[in-house]
């Protein structure tokens, strides 16, 4: 599954020119993809393995190992599916520049010890 959740992640990334403020990662079942240009984030998405009905997704900025703020609270995520591989989604439209070696970390409801995070680079 988590193969398939890379390639569900990086296939939302191939159709976006490559820059700093872009990239994904996985912690288990949890990942983030956030797409932008220099240090300005355009979007935000998360993923979760499987279908969890009523699971809900936030995303948060830190800075130096330290919680600065919420960028976006809780939000449901969406059921869907791409061939067999089965997942929940959430997606936030952001364009809002951030601090070099910020990082952006998604947190999932039920999933308490998984965090992935991005860190934005110039």
């Amino acid at each position: 599954m988590a193969v398939v959740a890379v390639s569900v992640m990086a296939a939302c990334a191939l159709t976006l020119s490559p820059a700093q403020a872009s990239g994904d990662a996985q912690d288990g079942p949890v990942s983030i993809g956030v797409i932008g240009d220099g240090l300005k984030v355009r979007e935000v998405r998360v993923l979760l393995d499987g279908w969890k009905p009523g699971v809900r997704a936030r995303i948060s900025e830190w800075r130096g190992g330290e919680w600065v703020r919420d960028i976006r609270g809780w939000k449901a995520m969406s059921s869907r599916q791409q061939g067999r591989y089965k997942y929940e989604i959430a997606t936030w439209n952001i364009g809002k520049n951030f601090r070099h070696r910020s990082r952006i970390c998604a947190e999932v409801s039920g999933h308490a010890e998984r965090m992935p995070c991005v860190t934005i680079k110039r």
